[in-house]
């Protein structure tokens, strides 16, 4: 066996996974994601708009909204560019293969096209992630990038973990490694909807990405924890505790 990401796996998390897949069975039945388009829409939108809001897009929901019905809207040209990407890429989630470096790399150009130069390929320089003038978090050299992300590929693809679990494990460890210039958290979160969405495909239409954005200072705080401990448990607790709570709210409103 190759490398294995560092984590513990926990009561709380054994908890979690029951409780997500009880509202998944729930949702499954009653929730008409599967056959109701329009539902399907409304909660993709809601998706790119909060992925894109945790890296400062300003765009309202209904700025968003509109700009994917065709219309114009007063905003910064690039804001529109990079809703405009992410629906397209999220339009195909689920024609992309996630253990494919080939798809990452072909669902990275589509959502970075004209946002950044080093599109559709992994980073050529060092980078690192600032909070203010604060350096949070130094990613390995590019030079590494590559073997990293086949390495946890492998990993994924071998371990016998709960895809729940391994799913948020592939989200820390991709934040980690950082493997692109740029665009790193829309994908990586992206990513995880669709490794989710391999286990139940209802993921591909599940906003997570809403709640994520409400609590956006606890997702950093658990990511910057994560790597101060050099140790995902935190983090995978942290996401699990926002997929429940996404499908407890989504239960909720249909009854």
């Amino acid at each position: 066996m190759g490398y294995k990401p560092p984590f513990s796996i926990t009561d709380d998390m054994i908890q979690m996974l029951s409780e997500i897949s009880e509202f998944i069975g729930h949702i499954n039945v009653s929730n008409h994601l599967s056959t109701n388009p329009k539902l399907r829409r409304a909660n993709r939108i809601k998706t790119i708009q909060a992925s894109l809001a945790i890296e400062n897009n300003s765009l309202s929901l209904d700025q968003v909204t509109a700009i994917l019905n065709g219309k114009r809207i007063l905003g910064a040209p690039q804001e529109i560019r990079e809703v405009k990407n992410a629906y397209e890429a999220y339009e195909i989630l689920l024609d992309f293969e996630p253990l494919s470096i080939e798809d990452m790399l072909k669902a990275h150009k589509i959502l970075m096209l004209d946002l950044v130069k080093e599109n559709g390929r992994f980073r050529s320089g060092g980078v690192g992630i600032f909070n203010g003038d604060k350096v949070v978090h130094v990613a390995p050299p590019a030079n590494r990038v590559l073997e990293l992300m086949q390495e946890l590929i492998e990993w994924y693809k071998e371990s016998k973990v709960h895809p729940l679990i391994k799913s948020c494990v592939f989200h820390y460890e991709f934040e980690f490694i950082h493997p692109f210039a740029d665009g790193n958290g829309r994908m990586g979160r992206m990513w995880h909807t669709l490794l989710l969405s391999q286990w139940k495909e209802v993921f591909a239409w599940i906003p997570i990405e809403t709640l994520v954005k409400e609590r956006q200072a606890e997702y950093y705080e658990a990511l910057g924890k994560a790597d101060r401990d050099a140790d995902s448990t935190v983090f995978i607790e942290f996401m699990l505790i926002i997929i429940r709570d996404v499908l407890s709210e989504m239960t909720t409103q249909e009854n």
